[in-house]
């Protein structure tokens, strides 16, 4: 199986909730895996850890856990309504494509959580006096996820090169702790996001996203950038 273009695999890397339940080869999910190790982290602390779900028991608690998130989502997607560059259409298959993840997720061959073992701040001794302790913890939690979400983006893009159709989702944060307890993640460790990785039964790309010169902007807010 060959890899494709980098930019091919940018542009066409789209969530992909249906899956078949056809089993992945260890070596893909291994290649996926070093794929997302090559990432960079805060420090170069590399405080990333994965739980790779497999088991069929396993795999139902984790699905529970994440419809019960769902249900929260379901209601909160309900009152935020239809983003403006969204047609009545797109934001009609969005819905349907989510709804058949929350019901369907247990049957993925591979349920990835992607998790980040917290860094420890030194003790307030340490550091010189002028600096504002509760600040810094503050940053430090600020920052957390710029240490595991390129290796997240490292596995979308790992699983398009290979043919394999994966979404990265975070419903199961609203009760963090059953999943937790379900895979016996220790305390001092974050899940942050839950990607069920199969044989994709939807097509990739094209994508549809919003034009750059809407979104970027030149050397201050609201300077258009021109492309």
């Amino acid at each position: 199986m060959s890899d494709i273009y980098l930019f091919e695999a940018i542009h066409s890397a789209r969530s992909i909730r249906k899956l078949s339940p056809d089993q992945v080869p260890d070596e893909l999910i291994t290649r996926v895996l070093e794929a997302a190790t090559q990432a960079p982290s805060g420090g170069n602390a590399q405080n990333w850890f994965f739980v790779v779900v497999r088991d069929p028991e396993q795999k139902a608690k984790v699905a529970a856990v994440y419809r019960k998130g769902s249900e929260i989502a379901r209601q909160v997607y309900a009152a935020r309504g239809r983003p403006k560059h969204m047609s009545e259409a797109q934001y009609r298959r969005f819905n349907q494509g989510g709804g058949w993840l929350w019901d369907h997720i247990a049957e993925a061959p591979v349920i990835l959580a992607v998790c980040l073992k917290r860094r420890a701040m030194p003790a307030r001794d340490k550091l010189p006096p002028e600096i504002d302790y509760d600040v810094e913890c503050g940053y430090l939690d600020r920052i957390q996820g710029a240490s595991i979400y390129p290796a997240v983006q490292n596995i979308l893009l790992a699983c398009r090169a290979l043919g394999l159709g994966t979404v990265l989702t975070t419903n199961h944060l609203r009760c963090e702790g059953d999943l937790k307890e379900a895979l016996g993640i220790p305390d001092d460790v974050t899940t942050y996001a839950l990607m069920p990785i199969g044989w994709p039964l939807q097509n990739f790309g094209p994508l549809t996203r919003k034009p750059v010169r809407e979104v970027a902007f030149a050397d201050r807010w609201g300077e258009a950038w021109q492309d």
